[in-house]
């Protein structure tokens, strides 16, 4: 698959199918997340794939006590049957994700390394491009994945089942399976808006006549 196409349609996907997932393709996306850059290449990262009954009788509650919290926080709530709305697609497929959590094939665990002589948003960055690298090779192979953050609920539990040393933090957990329905294209706004040239507030157009390949832009 061409990076731009694999970038424009990389969706977060929330509804898998119960398909197995093949190792050997599941290693070819661990293998891409090993090619991320990182400071002095020094890759203060690790993974953790978990398939384990244990783990998912730990992570299906955890998740949906986590989605009841955060849905109840944006007042978000079931969407009726008939209401087909891009937000009630989405929206049904949260709680699809949290439904079924424990069915998903796979859940695969970035860890990262923090310093006591950096901030944790600077200690912790270098995860999140081998984050994007496994993403992308997932949607090349078919796969879908979302980074996901609702573990907190069963931390505690969960480091200790899996033996997750002190100094390793749990930076997200990504759920792998084949998606139900179809990858992207993907909604976002115009890059216009995001970049600013010299100074904050300062934008301008792109080329006229230069072709961009990238998802659908959102109607502001």
């Amino acid at each position: 698959m061409e990076l731009f196409e694999a970038m424009r349609t990389c969706r977060s996907i929330r509804r898998f199918r119960p398909d197995p997932v093949d190792e050997c393709v599941l290693w070819q996306c661990l293998k891409a997340a090993g090619y991320a850059p990182s400071g002095s290449n020094a890759q203060p990262w690790r993974i953790i794939v978990v398939n384990s009954d244990e783990a998912r009788a730990l992570l299906g509650p955890a998740y949906r006590k986590g989605a009841a919290w955060s849905m109840g926080i944006y007042g978000v709530t079931r969407p009726p049957d008939d209401d087909n709305s891009r937000r009630a697609r989405m929206t049904r497929s949260m709680f699809e994700l949290v439904d079924n959590f424990e069915s998903i094939p796979y859940y695969v665990m970035f860890l990262t390394e923090l310093w006591d002589n950096l901030p944790d948003h600077l200690a912790g960055s270098a995860v999140y491009p081998a984050v994007h690298n496994f993403m992308l090779a997932a949607r090349s192979f078919g796969l879908g994945t979302v980074p996901t953050m609702w573990f907190m609920e069963c931390e505690d539990e969960l480091r200790a089942l899996l033996e997750i040393p002190e100094m390793w933090h749990i930076a997200a957990l990504m759920p792998l399976g084949y998606p139900k329905g179809r990858h992207g294209p993907l909604h976002r706004r115009p890059i216009e808006e995001l970049v600013h040239w010299n100074r904050f507030g300062d934008h301008r157009p792109a080329p006229e006549g230069l072709e961009l390949p990238g998802a659908i832009e959102k109607s502001r």
